[in-house]
């Protein structure tokens, strides 16, 4: 056990994980020069495309040190974004070490001091890395200052790489077996084994990735699950080599995988702990945190019967994607369909993305929402993130929507563009901190509601993508919401209704029903749309009738010959316009859900 190292890379977007991952399996000969691609650990189609990694992959790697010994390192690489901050805290539960991995350019930011307390959280060995220094504006000397002050950490424990060149990763990876502890634990001992990840497997079921903590396992072994008390046989074990390799024995120390026959996705949690059922182990492992969902919207499948596929389908993802949640739901306009959280609105894209390329499902998503707190007249507390369940107003007493603490870190010459984005987002307690001559931190408090939808593209943009952002949920505050709905025709569609605050609803009203103008198709009446608060109409707008020239034989006469084909043209309309019916195309809810987004 002495020649394992387990360790895991963290750091802030795009400061360079994947590519330093990349470049240590290669120094490790798992790939040769041939066979080296960006991104080897990112599997997924969507990680590629949009150059970010979402999910946390293990890999196991040989290395023969300077010293002449054999090391094994099961190396970790993790996200950066804050939305999938929860693969990062079950990354790190199955390691002793971690790199903090920093931008030689851009120096210590936002999610770097975010996944920095994580890791302090588990009490790993920290080993910091500044990254990127061939770049022509790397600052190393000022980066270091900033890890040394503003981290506390050593400074004869930084290293210096460029992961896109390879300088320095030699040096980096007799850093990791001379600074990282190796793991500690009995292979005599009763098993216990920690699940952090598992993913469905078609042909050979759940495929579940766990840290040994004591004890070994080996085909034929009986298991059982902790929490859940489920009993299995185990088939195969192994450890992940770009692709899964098979061994006779995983023991105390390692990462791997166990392949059961587990074929009810409810069997293998992640943060669940593994013994066997001849030796039980006294005590579960500690698990990880339960995730809290912040942003909610409903997903509904385009054709209503594959509502059994899409519950199939959400099965498998939770399994792979532990933050997700979903019950089920329902909508007159839409029909059958499930409620679900997620914890920010890049995961809600990544989950819609998955579901439509993975299960190859057609889906429609209702407008995101946050979850309000109403206090009813009789003290009744009330939590609501669908607008369908909103209270009657005369039973309300207080409502109040939850707030975030931001963090935002940026150069110091956006400053004004930045405050005045903050103050129409209803920004309040504005502080300022300078952590390094010429940037700032910005803290404020904002409504969560004003950040879901297009907060952090406008950030980026006014930034030049400059601008780094970062969250965490403090408290629930009063505030002046209303129900907006949405009429076609004079009858509401609940499922475009939505929650929003008084002083910007007149505005996402209109918004939504412009863009619903150009997605219904005109009918052979004049079609109402219109945005209400209650009984009163806030915004209106017309989509005209389709009109037949019923005139057009008339030529010259008398002009009561025309005025009576008017008329009967009028009063057929008026018929119509009352037994017709207004068919809302499937594009018409995507187009109001990117109204809000875009």
């Amino acid at each position: 056990m002495k020649n394992i190292r387990n360790f895991s890379i963290i750091a802030h977007i795009d400061h360079g994980k994947s590519t330093l991952a990349d470049r240590i399996i290669q120094r490790c000969g798992l790939l040769s020069t041939r066979e080296y691609r960006d991104q080897v650990l990112d599997n997924m189609d969507i990680e590629r495309e949009r150059g970010i990694t979402i999910k946390s992959q293990t890999i196991c790697l040989s290395y023969t040190a300077r010293n002449g010994e054999s090391y094994i390192l099961n190396l970790v690489d993790t996200p950066g974004h804050a939305d999938f901050s929860y693969e990062v805290s079950r990354a790190l539960a199955a390691c002793e070490g971690t790199l903090l991995l920093v931008d030689a350019a851009q120096g210590v930011e936002a999610q770097t001091l975010a996944n920095l307390y994580v890791a302090m959280e588990n009490d790993l060995e920290i080993i910091p890395v500044i990254n990127k220094i061939d770049l022509p504006s790397a600052e190393p000397d000022k980066v270091s200052a900033q890890i040394t002050n503003d981290l506390g950490l050593d400074r004869a424990t930084i290293q210096f790489c460029s992961a896109k060149t390879g300088a320095g990763i030699d040096d980096l990876l007799e850093a990791i077996i001379a600074l990282l502890p190796p793991p500690t634990g009995s292979p005599d001992a009763p098993l216990q084994a920690l699940v952090f990840d598992a993913h469905y497997d078609s042909f050979r079921g759940t495929v579940t990735s766990c840290r040994i903590f004591n004890g070994s396992v080996r085909p034929g072994d009986t298991i059982t699950f902790m929490s859940t008390g489920a009993v299995h046989k185990v088939e195969e074990v192994g450890v992940y080599r770009l692709k899964k390799q098979s061994t006779k024995i995983l023991q105390a120390g390692e990462v791997g995988y166990i392949l059961a026959g587990i074929k009810t996705i409810e069997d293998a949690k992640p943060g669940d702990t593994i013994t066997l059922r001849a030796t039980p182990a006294k005590e579960p492992l500690p698990g990880f945190r339960e995730v809290q969902p912040v942003v909610f919207s409903s997903i509904y499948p385009i054709a209503s019967d594959e509502y059994e596929d899409l519950a199939v389908a959400l099965e498998k993802l939770k399994l792979n994607d532990a933050a997700l949640f979903f019950q089920k739901d329902s909508s007159a306009a839409l029909g059958f369909g499930f409620r679900c959280g997620f914890l920010g609105l890049l995961h809600l894209e990544v989950v819609q993305e998955r579901l439509e390329r993975e299960f190859d499902m057609s889906l429609i998503l209702t407008v995101p929402s946050v979850r309000y707190r109403f206090i009813l007249s009789n003290g009744d507390e009330q939590f609501v993130d669908n607008p369908s369940h909103f209270p009657d107003p005369s039973a309300i007493r207080t409502i109040e929507e939850p707030y975030i603490k931001a963090t935002i870190l940026m150069p110091e010459r956006y400053m004004g563009a930045v405050m005045t984005l903050c103050m129409e987002r209803r920004a309040a307690n504005t502080t300022y901190l300078y952590p390094t001559p010429g940037r700032i931190e910005l803290i404020c408090e904002l409504p969560l509601a004003e950040v879901i939808y297009d907060y952090y593209d406008r950030l980026k943009s006014i930034t030049q993508g400059y601008g780094s952002f970062d969250y965490e949920l403090i408290d629930y505050r009063p505030s002046d919401l209303v129900k907006l709905d949405i009429l076609i025709n004079g009858d509401p569609v609940d499922a475009l209704s939505q929650l929003a605050h008084r002083s910007n609803a007149r505005a996402r009203g209109l918004g939504a029903i412009e863009r619903l103008k150009e997605e219904i198709p005109r009918q052979m009446f004049k079609i109402a749309l219109q945005a209400a608060i209650g009984t009163t109409i806030i915004a209106r707008t017309n989509i005209s009738a389709l009109r037949k020239d019923v005139t057009s034989k008339c030529y010259g006469g008398d002009i009561t010959r025309k005025r009576k084909l008017l008329e009967k043209q009028k009063a057929g309309k008026k018929r119509l316009k009352t037994v017709g019916n207004v068919e809302i195309p499937q594009s018409a809810f995507l187009a109001v859900l990117k109204t809000e987004r875009s």
